[in-house]
């Protein structure tokens, strides 16, 4: 029998310094077993163990997960979910119809439920929200209705854990779930009509008057709470770590119950760039800048936009053993547009850095960059429009970050257990942040512009903090792109390219350029083996690229049915193993071994056991 695999992964890991290789997933994509299946993954479901014991024995040592905030019923994107509230479609509905949750659930509901699944592979997000949604609002009624007779027993001891969970998570659970009853009377977002402040002044009474709704909501946050922390624990017994991820946006629900904190008049969106030259018009609501610290007293101390913000990340930091830093230019220096005229041109054409825009009168009050310092030769959005700082100015940039660190040393983890996502645009500001708090960059190797020796997406000019990535869950698949690369004749280049960067001295050249020059599969093993390398230490492979899929996971700035709906197969060691055979997922395995042998650390037999001694355990 040939020996496990795992071993001898981390072993050749150490060997190349590697510090960290994670697989990234977000909650929808998780497996289900087939009588749990009611069409949305979640990690908290009994199939997805499938998935930690694959990732486990190929080697990996975390999961990056993508944003597990709840969503609406018509916007799907996880990076438009809450801070707080974690996604009801997440909940492992098969425990509920077990002992150990009282049997909220009857089994056969959740089996009807099932049997309406049109396929496991795809999510169609609106009927399965429409399910998952029927379904908890049943276990919520039995909840209540088992708990009024009975004071014993396990509905009876969840009750009392419940009303703990209440009081402790008042602060965030009271105005959440008087949101959702909200907009589920509205049909819709509450918009301008209910303000927060108004139901504050009459909280008691709505508290009083809406206690149903309200436990209803409490029940499902409190599962998701103690399923998430079983599947920590299923984790760390398999020695992987759980990435969270901080997404930049802020969820209507969370700007509702934080408008007098928010910035009027403006929204948050992304800069033109390589990868989107018209910029993305997210709508997003920003913290105002003003309130950041307390007029009087201490300036040090927090202001309830400082206050809200770090609320935000002892809950990041209590649920995850580090973060992902969604889009860090919104923490550093947003890209800002007016409100009142269509987004999708006033995000290029009215938009602006808030914090370097001494010229514009309406934005000029939050400059922090002097009319001096600014490069007006170039576009606002331009990397170089600020070309220089003083250490006071670059303190002020980097409030948010400062508190952010701050954080993660509170909670016992350091700068490698933060991910900041800096992709193509990285203006001054935001790299001398970076740079303060030693925080590496994101370099996707698929975009890599090989005409450019200086290209920020080149494997050989990361540094050792940096994390390395074929692709992420907005690019196309590794395995979609490989096959344009090969079409248009541009795969010679390529090869050439990963032949210098992956093969030892000596070994033949040419072979491998041919190869990888005309077969899919050969260009993407270059690829992949390109990560390894060095020298960057931190290494993230999306789920799609692992399985060989060739479709997306999601198109930014599109808002198609597909978009965040694939999922890995129900069997996800077998659906591997079959694809591996296949030509059509990624050998682990053959790129580590032959790193090894690019790097002059294979040469005891480590290489040769990865190449062909070691196969997924039995």
């Amino acid at each position: 029998m040939s020996a496990p695999l795992r071993p001898l992964v981390r072993e050749a890991l150490s060997r190349l310094c590697i510090r960290r290789l994670f697989l990234g997933i977000h909650d929808a994509a998780f497996p289900s077993l087939p009588g749990e299946d009611v069409g949305r993954g979640t990690p908290h479901a009994d199939g997805a163990e499938g998935l930690l014991a694959l990732a486990h024995e190929l080697g990996f040592g975390g999961l990056q997960l993508g944003p597990q905030g709840a969503t609406s019923p018509g916007n799907p994107s996880p990076y438009d979910g809450a801070f707080f509230s974690r996604n009801p479609l997440s909940v492992g509905l098969a425990a509920l119809a077990r002992a150990e949750w009282g049997t909220l659930l009857p089994a056969t509901q959740l089996a009807d439920a099932a049997r309406e699944v049109e396929s496991p592979d795809r999510v169609d997000h609106e009927r399965a929200f429409q399910r998952i949604e029927r379904l908890l609002r049943e276990a919520a009624s039995a909840f209540r209705e088992r708990k009024q007779r009975e004071e014993k027993g396990r509905v009876g001891q969840m009750a009392a854990e419940l009303a703990h969970f209440r009081v402790a998570e008042a602060w965030w659970l009271e105005r959440d779930a008087l949101h959702e009853a909200f907009r589920k009377e509205r049909g819709g977002p509450l918009g301008d009509g209910l303000r927060w402040a108004d139901v504050v002044a009459s909280r008691k009474s709505l508290l009083a008057s809406r206690d149903a709704e309200i436990e209803a909501y409490a029940l499902v946050q409190f599962v998701l709470s103690a399923q998430h922390r079983q599947f920590r624990a299923k984790a760390r017994a398999l020695g992987l770590e759980l990435f969270g991820d901080l997404q930049v946006g802020m969820s209507e629900r969370d700007a509702w119950a934080a408008r007098r904190l928010t910035l009027e008049n403006w929204r948050m969106g992304a800069p033109p760039s390589r990868t989107n030259p018209d910029g993305q018009a997210w709508n997003y609501p920003l913290l105002d800048p003003r309130l950041y610290r307390r007029e009087e007293a201490s300036a040090s101390r927090d202001g309830p936009a400082l206050a809200f913000f770090r609320a935000r990340l002892h809950r990041v930091f209590e649920d995850y053993d580090g973060v992902r830093v969604d889009h860090p230019h919104g923490l550093v220096c947003p890209w800002v547009y007016p409100v009142g005229s269509n987004p999708e041109v006033a995000v290029r054409r009215d938009g602006a850095r808030l914090f370097e825009s001494p010229d514009l009168p309406a934005l000029a009050p939050f400059a922090i960059a002097r009319p001096e310092q600014l490069d007006k030769g170039v576009a606002r959005y331009a990397d170089g429009w600020v070309r220089s700082l003083d250490p006071a100015q670059v303190d002020l940039y980097s409030i948010l970050f400062d508190v952010l660190m701050a954080e993660t040393r509170n909670h016992g983890r350091n700068s490698s257990d933060v991910a900041a996502e800096v992709l193509s645009t990285q203006p001054l500001p935001l790299r001398l942040v970076i740079d303060r708090h030693r925080l590496g960059r994101f370099r996707v190797t698929q975009k890599a512009d090989l005409g450019r020796p200086d290209d920020v997406y080149r494997g050989e000019n990361a540094r050792s903090e940096d994390w390395v990535q074929m692709g992420t869950h907005d690019t196309p698949t590794i395995w979609a792109v490989a096959a344009q690369w090969i079409a248009s004749g541009e795969s010679r280049a390529r090869a050439e390219y990963l032949a210098g960067r992956v093969l030892a001295p000596g070994e033949p050249r040419a072979s491998l350029v041919e190869r990888a020059s005309r077969d899919r599969r050969a260009l993407v093993q270059a690829q992949l083996t390109d990560l390894f390398v060095g020298p960057a230490t931190n290494i993230m492979i999306f789920f799609t690229d692992l399985f060989g899929s060739e479709q997306p996971y999601n198109v930014p700035g599109t808002s198609a049915s597909r978009n965040w709906s694939q999922r890995v197969p129900r069997e996800p060691s077998a659906a591997y193993a079959t694809r591996l055979h296949e030509g059509m997922a990624l050998d682990l395995a053959s790129a580590l071994a032959q790193a090894l042998r690019a790097r002059g650390r294979g040469g005891d037999g480590l290489a040769d056991a990865l190449d062909g001694g070691a196969a997924l355990s039995e």
